[in-house]
């Protein structure tokens, strides 16, 4: 098959680059439609029963997650200039596209009664015009007693205040919201310089419109570093620079393949989307090293570069096919989940690897084909000894101090296996940002001073033949009782509902006395009420907490950001008990009260990423353990593979485990990616084993030898590839991200000890090959030269132990 295909690609080389050409123009289009997600990263399938509730929530009351916090804590902002100054600023907001509302402290209302028609209306606390500190003053004094705002956007202990900024739905999860940010912030600026007065910006819609744009931005800088290294150390290698820039070209088509894959498909730049091009940079670089040394190493053999390249296909096709396919299946693997930002993630990066054999295997050899031949310059290459010295003592080891070895390994495994007990998951809804950052600070000033901004939603609803129950003051006594539970809770701001206005509204029935701030009781009831009826809600702030039958209301809480596991112990293990305590059914009258929002699908969705994350890991281990028994069809080879591999994961689940690094979306992922690329490192050297195993009449030892001498340089040169290419993401802003890099490229390295060291010890104790009468397993199509057959040395007599087996057994 591969002699055909090798003819095939010379014959029709010119078509078939001109074919990918057009396919790259094709997917360049499509990449141009790309976008970046500036959704909450969903990992909650659409039809999990709390995803469901929470879209029929969002139907009922509208978003939960669009608020946009501007804090400020400063004595100065109560002087009349910076007060107006403040004033201005809310109203400029106002203006820009796509902002909803803005609540600040200078446009608050207070309630006030209208006693000829029997009705309250809404009055400005602070007048158009102040002109004076004095007026200014008394007017703060009044706002102090509306006690519907205080310590909701006025923290009454320090003088710290906040402007609440609502966003439209549509501008909230898209591009446009970038504009709103920059027109805030530049409004914000504005304020600073006249005032020197610092605000600070929090709320999900602005930070996930910073983290995109620090996502579109490192994306592109981690596609020109992983590039820019990897391209470097090519050159090294090869001395050429025509290998390294038609290289570059065609891993670049990869590239511009796997963006048009996202636009094909409707997915967005992600997070994890974005880590999608280095990667392909960072393997296809390990593709072309291999295609390309085998070129020059065929054509130091022949001189003659058409047959050179014909052989570079027909050796090396199942060899590129198989190791991008382990690769692939690592990513694939991440389909089975129900998680859709992982699913976005595999398909994307697994088609795309595969992709990678494809286009490698044609261009190289086809623009190569039209190239001059390699000079001695280029050939020099061949002869790289550096490593020489590191295997000639792997090889020592593997045949003197074996024992050593398993015991180093077993020592590695049980100290990886405590490290594994101490592993844990955790996540944040701000997730991966540097403490040290601007973000970050804001974020904790706005959960110190207003107990945080993440959205907490609860919803009350009330199953009776009654009319309007909520408005019953049984019921809302009940709901009072939940909302000062909640008011107690310290890292859960004051709640907001209906109740509020009610209690508002009984303050403005008394002439705005803070004093009668409560709900009615049964003297006033009939009074206060009889002022509500009829009001109208031109703003639709009233059916944003309540329906119009009464029947079922929304307390809407701030919380702290404060990981997936107090969050879920907040949650499951204080509010709900307590609910179900003050809602416990009494007569036919029945209410429920259930935690919704977006926190809540926030900490189910921790739960389904680590366990589908797991499962996706398993299926990875069964994929490429069927991939083995297909390649060696021999349980004993299949179980030396692994286990050498297996250890490296260990090793870097322990590390994790020691250096307190959590499980999340980021780190789990390491394990299916690097247990992928690290098992091409174990069949390019059992390929090698099997190949000299033939050749030298199953004499093990020498067999192990040529293989460590011969395969260990291309281990070791395509690690430190992958290295320089996985260790870029440490320099990134995102802390899972660096996590990703330095995590993945340590496991490379441990890999690549693993699969040099390990593998072959446990081979020259364990394999006991007798070949079989006609017996052609595919690993014997398998071609792992990489310096050639010139570089063999003699084996060396002394490393052999020979044991006396009488001896031993008297």
């Amino acid at each position: 098959m591969w002699n055909r295909l090798s003819q095939w690609i010379i014959d029709y080389r010119l078509t078939s680059i001109l074919v990918i050409i057009a396919i790259t123009g094709v997917m360049g289009y499509y990449a141009t439609k790309v976008e970046m997600s500036y959704d909450f990263a969903r990992t909650v399938p659409l039809d999990d029963p709390d995803m469901v509730y929470l879209q029929k929530f969002k139907a009922q009351f509208g978003e939960d997650g669009n608020i946009i916090a501007v804090g400020v804590k400063d004595s100065a902002l109560y002087k009349l200039d910076n007060f107006n100054a403040f004033r201005q600023l809310t109203k400029e907001i106002r203006t820009i596209a796509g902002v909803n509302e803005v609540v600040s402290l200078p446009v608050i209302k207070a309630i006030q009664k209208d006693t000829a028609n029997t009705k309250f209306f809404l009055e400005p606390i602070f007048p158009e015009t102040i002109d004076s500190q004095q007026k200014l003053d008394t007017a703060l004094a009044f706002a102090r007693g509306q006690k519907v705002y205080m310590d909701r956007i006025v923290n009454t202990g320090n003088g710290a205040t906040m402007m609440l900024i609502s966003v439209q739905k549509e501008v909230m999860n898209s591009s446009k919201r970038e504009a709103l940010t920059e027109s805030l912030l530049a409004a914000g600026k504005r304020f600073e310089d006249k005032t020197k007065i610092t605000l600070r910006y929090a709320g999900l819609p602005f930070i996930r419109t910073i983290v995109a744009n620090k996502v579109k931005r490192e994306m592109n800088i981690f596609l020109y570093a992983s590039a820019i290294i990897t391209g470097v150390i090519m050159f090294l290698f090869f001395r050429s620079f025509r290998a390294v820039i038609f290289s570059m070209i065609i891993i670049g088509i990869v590239v511009i393949w796997t963006m048009g894959t996202l636009g094909i498909f409707g997915y967005k730049i992600t997070l994890l989307t974005g880590l999608i091009p280095p990667v392909i940079v960072t393997i296809g670089i390990t593709n072309a090293i291999y295609l390309l040394n085998k070129y020059h190493l065929e054509y130091a053999k022949s001189k003659n570069k058409l047959e050179a390249i014909r052989v570079v296909v027909m050796k090396m096709g199942l060899a590129t096919f198989l190791t991008n396919l382990t690769v692939a299946i690592g990513f694939l693997t991440l389909l089975a989940t129900d998680i859709i930002i992982l699913r976005e993630f595999g398909i994307v990066a697994g088609i795309n690897i595969m992709s990678l054999f494809f286009v490698s295997l044609v261009m190289i050899p086809g623009i190569f084909s039209w190239l001059p031949t390699p000079s001695e310059k280029h050939l020099r290459h061949l002869n790289f000894k550096v490593m020489g010295g590191f295997l000639q003592w792997v090889d020592g080891m593997v045949h003197r101090h074996r024992v050593a070895i398993y015991v180093t390994s077993i020592v590695f495994g049980l100290l990886s296996v405590y490290g594994i007990t101490k592993l844990h998951s955790v996540s944040y809804m701000v997730d991966d940002i540097p403490e040290e950052s601007q973000i970050k600070k804001d974020l904790k000033f706005l959960e110190e001073n207003f107990s945080g901004v993440m959205p907490l939603e609860i919803v009350v609803e009330v199953k009776t033949k009654k009319k309007r129950p909520l408005i019953d003051l049984k019921t809302m006594t009940k709901v009072e009782e939940l909302e000062t539970f909640l008011d107690s809770l310290p890292h859960v701001s004051k709640p907001l509902s209906v109740l509020s206005l009610v209690k508002a509204s009984r303050q403005g029935f008394y002439n705005n006395n803070p004093a009668r701030y409560a709900l009615p009781d049964k003297g006033d009831r009939n009074y206060v009420l009889n002022y509500m009826k009829g009001q109208k809600d031109n703003s639709g702030l009233f059916k944003s907490f309540v329906d119009s039958s009464f029947t079922k209301m929304r307390i809407s809480c701030q919380i702290a950001d404060i990981g997936s596991v107090k969050l879920d112990s907040l949650v499951h293990n204080t509010i709900e008990p307590r609910m179900e305590q003050i809602f416990k059914p009494t007569g036919k009258d029945t209410i429920r009260a259930t935690v919704t929002g977006s926190t809540k699908i926030f900490i189910k969705g921790n739960k389904f990423l680590i366990d589908n994350l797991k499962e996706s890991l398993l299926l990875a281990f069964l994929l490429i353990t069927l991939s083995m028994a297909i390649l060696f069809a021999n349980v004993r080879m299949i179980v030396i593979s692994l286990v050498p591999n297996l250890l490296a994961l260990m090793i870097t689940a322990g590390l994790m485990g020691f250096f307190d690094i959590p499980l999340k979306a980021s780190t789990a992922l390491i394990f299916s990616i690097t247990f992928g690329i690290s098992v091409d490192n174990s069949i390019r050297f059992l390929a090698k084993y099997r190949q000299e195993i033939l050749s030298n009449n199953f004499f093990i030892p020498k067999a192990v030898s040529d293989s460590i001498l011969e395969t260990g340089k291309s281990i070791m040169y395509t690690s430190i590839v992958l290295f320089a290419g996985f260790i870029i993401f440490a320099f990134s802003d995102f802390g899972g991200t660096i996590a990703l890099g330095l995590l993945t490229s340590t496991t490379l390295v441990i890999s690549m000890f693993t699969n040099l060291i390990l593998l072959p010890a446990l081979i020259m104790t364990f394999d006991k090959p007798k070949r079989k009468k006609g017996e052609h397993l595919l690993i014997d199509e398998f071609d792992s030269d990489f310096y050639g057959e010139s570089e063999d040395e003699e084996i060396d007599l002394d490393k052999i132990k020979i044991h006396n087996r009488h001896s031993a057994a008297e």
